[in-house]
């Protein structure tokens, strides 16, 4: 694959395709994840969370007390290593970034839980989100602009009807009825990973309902945030934009990356 960066331009309404992918190998992160390679763009990063019992044990080591506190919360050893896995190529990435030590990261964090990165390495102004489904991680990164990413599996069984009922705006749930299957799931996917990356760059979790905001509802259309009950100012002040996924994600996955401003200029990379 080449190594010239991908690039997508700022007219772009869906971030990414599968010729845009860039591979980086998890030991050559300083080539690509530098400060300098941001310069005004958005760096997306897709990893797998599966790994060995070895692999878990070097990432553990990387995590602070609170980290490790957390991960020892799980029930169940898969979703606690994927949580080991997540958090430590969290730090491997951002540190990268900042030419830092992994285990030298400290993170604050927001009245939602959005983390924020403080102490000294706050100063670069780093912004970065994280998203999981399954076994499958999406890392947003840029500088000085508020960004949030969602990656969501496609549900196959569950009753999606009730959960838009419960969790959409009226206008949502009216207009995914529409599709039949297999849009509908693609279609309540689109949706809420729009919503959901929506939420997380304004950074107010569930404290802000879902369905008081709007968004484009057909996910083969560009992503719109169309209206806001609680600030209708704010539907000017992003861009929404899906994220085209490669193999083995495409198909399975859906994701989308809500950023403040114009749309940006994306870089994309998958994590060998």
């Amino acid at each position: 694959m080449s190594s010239h960066p991908t690039e997508l331009s700022e007219t772009s309404s869906k971030v990414a395709s599968q010729r845009l992918w860039q591979e980086v190998c998890r030991d050559g992160l300083g080539g690509e994840a530098r400060l300098d390679r941001l310069d005004g763009a958005l760096h997306l990063w897709a990893f797998a969370l599966a790994g060995s019992g070895a692999a878990t044990a070097a990432e553990a080591a990387l995590l602070s007390p609170d980290e490790a506190l957390r991960a020892e919360r799980f029930r169940f050893e898969r979703d606690r290593g994927r949580f080991i896995a997540g958090r430590a190529t969290l730090r491997r990435i951002l540190a990268s970034y900042l030419d830092a030590d992994p285990r030298s990261l400290t993170f604050s964090y927001g009245p939602a839980g959005k983390p924020e990165i403080a102490g000294p390495q706050a100063a670069a102004k780093l912004s970065f989100n994280l998203s999981n489904s399954a076994d499958w991680a999406l890392l947003g990164v840029s500088q000085g602009r508020c960004l949030g990413v969602d990656l969501e599996r496609i549900p196959e069984t569950e009753d999606l009807a009730a959960v838009a009922k419960r969790f959409f705006a009226a206008a949502e749930a009216a207009a995914l009825a529409a599709y039949d299957p297999p849009l509908y799931a693609e279609a309540f996917c689109a949706i809420w990973t729009r919503k959901e990356a929506l939420l997380k760059a304004f950074g107010a979790g569930l404290s802000l309902p879902l369905d008081g905001f709007c968004v484009s509802t057909d996910p083969r259309q560009p992503a719109r945030l169309l209206s806001t009950e609680f600030r209708p100012a704010e539907a000017r002040r992003w861009s929404l934009l899906d994220v085209a996924l490669e193999p083995p994600l495409a198909g399975r996955f859906r994701a989308a990356l809500a950023v403040e401003g114009g749309p940006p200029v994306c870089r994309c990379f998958r994590l060998a």
